[in-house]
């Protein structure tokens, strides 16, 4: 009998993946991570760890399994808070739900997990694992989740091989209502829980409120750009080199106040990301404002009105070198090679077709059609079909 260590969040998802692994006759074990308890930034009527843990203890009881807490917090400050924290004060939006895969569930975790003597790890992540030879090696893929309506690939976009090779995925070849039926069905607490929003773990959080503890309001002001404004009239310059054509097409554009009007104020430019609409407190326009580039030396915020306003679209984005990861190693790209792929800049966005570009000091991926909100911080995933190949860190 093989031994898996369950990461029970005291979701509905992590509760049927441990059912289904005790059916297929694995030794079960779950484990609760604590991850924060800071309960003045979270919501905490809303879903507060306590409450959780006490949800997957009574699931573990109904399953017959052994279940402990693991208080991680530490762990999850270092890696995951902090590193919000610095993201966001350099004007970036991170995505703390990758790299608590990355960092934490398959990384801190796991490493306990198989100090308990476990053979393998279980989330319940809506995705899939394949295993293909190659030369006489074993190859593991990550795949996209039966139900595209809740496919969590993209979360899991920067594990590694090894990662992959002790993880399990028990419901990626089911859907939620699927899921929520066999947890009926066995009458566990968790059937008609809602699903968790909110980082990664601590439950709702408020982001605003959460970053103020670290990054102090400071007032700036708020400039629309016309539609119309000269700065997206500029013609193409004559390139000696196709990387240099690529360096021009994803960089971003050079803001000015002089370039618009102002037309409000805000409290700090760091609290706001591209392709943002609420929370701006500015009326009277004839379409919606949308956060175009945030200036968070100068603390300016710039906008532009309406989801087309060319100010949100770019072509291409580059990803530096050291943030380049495949999951499929054996197809990484050398310098000079391209490869046609499937591509997405976030969650649950459509994948859209594009081209990698690999040079020596990092990647393009260069889009058919023009994105909007290309957003530095978040990770670019990119997919064959129905496999994610890799992912990076859009710089």
């Amino acid at each position: 009998m093989k031994r898996v260590v369950v990461g029970l969040s005291g979701g509905v998802d992590s509760s049927v993946a441990a059912y289904l692994l005790k059916e297929q006759g694995y030794e079960v074990i779950g484990l609760f991570m604590k991850n924060w308890h800071d309960d003045s930034v979270t919501i905490s009527n809303e879903c507060p760890w306590l409450e959780d843990s006490n949800d997957a203890l009574l699931v573990a009881e109904k399953l017959g399994i052994p279940f402990q807490t693991v208080d991680l917090s530490e762990q999850y400050k270092e890696r995951i808070v902090d590193y919000m924290f610095n993201e966001y004060e350099q004007g970036r939006t991170p995505n703390p739900d990758v790299l608590c895969n990355r960092e934490i569930k398959f990384d801190v975790f796991m490493k306990i997990a198989l100090s308990l003597g476990a053979d393998y790890v279980a989330t319940g992540h809506y995705c899939r694992k394949g295993t293909i030879e190659k030369d006489g090696k074993e190859i593991y893929q990550l795949l996209a989740g039966k139900d595209g309506n809740k496919d969590q690939s993209y979360f899991l976009c920067q594990l590694s091989q090894e990662q992959l090779s002790k993880a399990l995925f028990p419901i990626g070849e089911l859907t939620k209502p699927q899921v929520r039926e066999i947890a009926a069905k066995l009458d566990l607490v968790t059937a008609e829980k809602k699903d968790s929003q909110g980082l990664c773990f601590i439950g709702k959080v408020r982001l605003p409120e959460f970053l103020q503890q670290k990054l102090k309001p400071k007032e700036g002001i708020i400039v629309e750009i016309p539609a119309e404004a000269a700065i997206y009239e500029t013609e193409k310059p004559e390139f000696a080199s196709l990387e240099e054509e690529l360096q021009f097409e994803s960089q971003n554009r050079e803001y000015a106040k002089d370039l618009g009007k102002i037309v409000g104020k805000h409290q700090g430019a760091h609290y706001f990301t591209k392709g943002q609409r609420k929370g701006l407190n500015v009326g009277g326009t004839k379409e919606g404002l949308y956060v175009i580039e945030t200036d968070v030396e100068n603390n300016v915020i710039y906008t532009g009105q309406g989801n087309q306003h060319p100010g949100l679209f770019k072509k291409a984005l580059f990803i530096q070198q050291s943030e380049v990861h495949w999951i499929r190693e054996d197809l990484a790209l050398k310098p000079g090679e391209t490869m046609e792929v499937m591509a997405r800049i976030r969650y649950r966005q459509p994948l859209q077709k594009a081209t990698l570009h690999q040079f020596e000091n990092g990647m393009y991926v260069v889009f058919d059609q023009p994105q909007s909100a290309i957003t530095e911080g978040q990770f670019v995933a990119w997919h064959h079909d129905d496999e994610v190949l890799g992912s990076g860190v859009i710089s």
